[in-house]
């Protein structure tokens, strides 16, 4: 799935909605984008959209992950692989232990352990500059890895389209 998003507020927007489409099983979600592409404005509206304040979210950059209780439903955590040099680190800083089910696993920067995330996971791909004339839009790629990501990119497409003002395509 792709779409224009025009500013940080629809991407938050959007990922308010695919929160509000998760279950209680979790899923891992990569996310991928150049500094500034809207990574963490996208994991504050999955935070909006679990029950959390978004003002809690920060980019992990030097703790590496962050996790978060919900007030129903699967917990939220953040991880940042940026500064993350082996996957031996990642592993060091309990990267498995946020693999279990009932967690949201949101990892910025993913595409630089390909191998780290499970197999069933959807990944989002921000890009900057699809519009000289605005700033702040991006276009935003979802692609589903598995039975399991299928189905919430299935689910999330539907609530998009529900909206219309997110410029699917």
């Amino acid at each position: 799935m792709r779409w224009i998003s025009p500013s940080p507020e629809a991407t938050h927007e959007a990922a308010r909605r695919l929160a509000g489409v998760l279950d209680a099983s979790g899923l891992a979600i990569g996310l991928i984008g150049p500094l500034g592409a809207g990574k963490t404005a996208f994991v504050k509206g999955l935070a909006h959209g679990l029950g959390l304040d978004p003002a809690q979210v920060a980019s992990p950059t030097f703790v590496i992950a962050c996790e978060y209780e919900t007030p129903a439903g699967p917990r939220l955590a953040h991880v940042d692989c940026l500064r993350v040099e082996s996957e031996a680190e990642l592993e060091a800083a309990g990267f498995l232990d946020l693999l279990a089910p009932g967690i949201v696993l949101a990892v910025e920067w993913s595409d630089r352990f390909p191998g780290a995330l499970p197999a069933d996971r959807l990944e989002l791909r921000f890009a900057r500059g699809v519009d000289a004339g605005a700033a702040t839009r991006r276009q935003l790629n979802a692609v589903a890895f598995g039975p399991v990501s299928e189905a919430v990119l299935e689910r999330w497409r539907e609530a998009l389209a529900r909206d219309g003002a997110l410029g699917q395509d």
